[in-house]
């Protein structure tokens, strides 16, 4: 029953997700009525506006750990991050603007996985060729697929394991609750690898300046104050924003 409500919460926010984030045809989308709001598969005759408002907020409330986890936002900000404290720039970027553009890459690699969800799920359920179960089921496809893509078998059987469901045919049989944390941990681990690739250059830097100060006894000046410029100046010169932020999106491709 509890793995139930987790898948249910789950796909119902995946599915509003790209109506909020990632809208294709709003003169398509049917006119709210003055008197109400309106929310696919919610609003009949039998539902009260209560709780419609209280779906509604549990969707809003699920939307930033959705982000965080069926999204690139994590890999993404892992990296930045990592980049930064390689830079040893202290706080710029400050965590504000790698934040935004951590979003818009996010937005531009999961546009085209929530158009899918929206003309599978979102179009028919409006139309009311399907009912609000079978767009969940249908909205789920896209988004699984994504995060298959991505996440390792070796996370995929750890929460097979774990959560004692039967070993599956395909990898698509796997329910959200395995494939969500495995997703996880496998964007963790390609945003600590490339993070740890980014440091190594900058790493060299601080191995030469902090020898070669010491070996003409500049003792009272940190190698930091020399090194941080340096890193700073090569970042520039090799146009370094584009060249990483080209290598993440080409990751995802």
């Amino acid at each position: 029953m509890r793995q139930s409500w987790f898948n249910w919460f789950t796909v119902w926010s995946a599915i509003a997700l790209p109506v909020l984030l990632f809208p294709t045809s709003a003169a398509a989308a049917p006119k709210a009525p003055q008197n109400g709001i309106v929310i696919p598969g919610l609003n009949s005759a039998g539902s009260s506006l209560p709780w419609t408002i209280v779906v509604l907020l549990t969707v809003l409330t699920l939307l930033p750990a959705l982000l965080l986890a069926m999204t690139p936002f994590v890999r993404l900000l892992v990296v930045f991050h990592f980049l930064r404290q390689a830079l040893g720039t202290q706080n710029t970027p400050t965590n504000q603007t790698l934040i935004g553009l951590a979003l818009f890459l996010t937005y531009f690699v999961m546009q085209p996985v929530g158009v899918e969800i929206y003309q599978a799920a979102i179009v028919p359920l409006e139309s009311k060729r399907v009912t609000a179960m079978e767009a969940l089921d249908r909205g789920a496809v896209p988004l699984r697929h994504f995060m298959l893509k991505y996440a390792r078998q070796k996370d995929l059987a750890l929460f097979v394991e774990l959560a004692k469901e039967p070993r599956p045919h395909r990898p698509e049989d796997l329910s959200m609750r395995v494939v969500i944390p495995a997703y996880i941990l496998s964007e963790l681990k390609a945003g600590f690898q490339i993070g740890t690739v980014l440091f190594f250059p900058f790493l060299v830097i601080d191995l030469v300046v902090a020898s070669v100060t010491t070996s003409v006894g500049m003792m009272q000046l940190p190698p930091v104050v020399i090194s941080t410029p340096l890193k700073v100046l090569l970042f520039v010169m090799v146009d370094g924003w584009n060249l990483v932020v080209g290598s993440l999106m080409k990751s995802f491709y």
